[in-house]
């Protein structure tokens, strides 16, 4: 087959370092369009994309020409670079270390899509350790407490 096709959807999540909540509303929409530009640079259009005050959600056809580390190291690393020049109020943001990618079938994507635009709502009823560990055991990877919450 001359032709390379792919249709990978991925949901990644993480939280900013040691879960302080950072992402204020003011800047949220600038940090959003800023992540869509670094993954429309790695050919991997976004879809969704939302943000409470300590996590993010975004949801992105995964390129086949970029390796999926590689576009969430580009993400999290310029992300925080930018987020940090915002002004003194974000002056030690970090990312966390680590995150959450997990793959979507597209039958579910706008299940997801829905999912991640409610996240003020959500988030009124489940804190973010509760949300990640349960996405962890829904995709059937076991959630290693001792180094999930840096």
């Amino acid at each position: 087959m001359s032709q390379s096709l792919a249709n990978i959807v991925v949901h990644l999540v993480f939280s900013t370092k040691g879960r302080r909540q950072l992402l204020r509303d003011e800047e949220r929409g600038q940090v959003h369009a800023y992540i869509t530009g670094i993954l429309k640079n790695f050919d991997s259009p976004l879809i969704e994309v939302n943000s409470v005050r300590d996590h993010i959600h975004i949801l992105f056809a995964q390129s086949k020409n970029h390796a999926p580390a590689k576009v969430v190291e580009q993400v999290k690393t310029s992300s925080s670079v930018w987020i940090k020049g915002l002004g003194a109020f974000y002056g030690d943001f970090a990312w966390q270390n680590g995150y959450g990618e997990f793959s979507v079938s597209p039958m579910h994507v706008d299940v997801v899509r829905e999912y991640i635009r409610k996240q003020a709502e959500h988030h009124a009823e489940e804190d973010f350790q509760t949300e990640y560990r349960r996405f962890c055991e829904k995709n059937g990877k076991p959630l290693d407490e001792k180094y999930a919450w840096e």
